[in-house]
């Protein structure tokens, strides 16, 4: 398999899930402040997000 097609997923997967999480995020706020609705679903959704972006930095610093 080539080295490129590898980078290339890489980082087209990195892009989606960072776009995925910033517009989990804005529905959040949207749903707050223009609805004042508190919607915990999306709030956990963005924290799972957010820690295994965390996790999966610190393995990969701590392996390599």
């Amino acid at each position: 398999m080539d080295e490129r097609f590898k980078l290339h997923r890489l980082y087209s997967t990195r892009f989606s899930a960072v776009l995925t999480i910033v517009c989990i995020g804005i529905w959040f706020n949207y749903e707050y402040f223009i609805n004042d609705l508190l919607r915990w679903d999306l709030f956990i959704f963005i924290m799972i997000m957010a820690l295994s972006k965390v996790g999966a930095m610190l393995y990969f610093k701590i392996t390599n």
